[in-house]
């Protein structure tokens, strides 16, 4: 058996990170459709949109490395997703709801951007600058989609959510 390399370990990395985003693809219109704010569904829709896009980056990153587009089951995503499932369900009738949505959103950027920085890192170590941009590209998304979710959270869904907080009353 040959030895394993980067590229291989790049390959793989890049396999988890095409079914996650396909994952997240599939989910994206349950989550906008249960926001209860506009500002969040819109910025659901907006990442949907992205997401189709960065789809796009990895089937071209695929065929750089001349490799047709392959999905290696992603169980963290399958796992982050779950709980954004669990959010809904547990959440679906309370002013936290978009507070947790925004929660398990976040959850879902934070392992893409590590992904996509990895893979980046690993891009430019191989000498693949041309996916090294297409992957920087998608890593610069998903953080401003990170801050803007950060954003939406501190000015308009955590106060919303705590409002209704008992404890934040008895904590004065």
């Amino acid at each position: 058996m040959a030895e394993k390399n980067l590229r291989d370990l790049f390959l793989e990395n890049l396999k988890d990170v095409y079914h996650a985003e396909k994952q997240i693809l599939r989910k994206m219109p349950k989550m906008t459709k249960n926001a209860e704010s506009q500002e969040l569904k819109q910025a659901f829709m907006t990442h949907r949109e992205e997401t189709e896009v960065q789809i796009e980056r990895l089937e071209q990153v695929f065929e750089m490395l001349g490799k047709r587009p392959q999905a290696k089951v992603c169980e963290a995503m399958k796992g982050i997703l779950e709980e954004g499932e669990e959010v809904i369900e547990d959440f679906g009738d309370s002013e936290a709801l978009d507070a947790g949505l925004i929660a398990a959103a976040q959850t879902v950027e934070h392992y893409e951007i590590s992904r996509y920085g990895t893979l980046k890192a690993w891009a430019k170590q191989l000498g693949m600058k041309d996916a090294m941009k297409l992957l920087d590209e998608t890593l610069q998304e998903e953080m401003k989609t990170d801050k803007l979710l950060s954003k939406l959270a501190e000015q308009a869904m955590n106060p919303k959510a705590a409002e209704k907080a008992p404890e934040k009353a008895a904590a004065k």
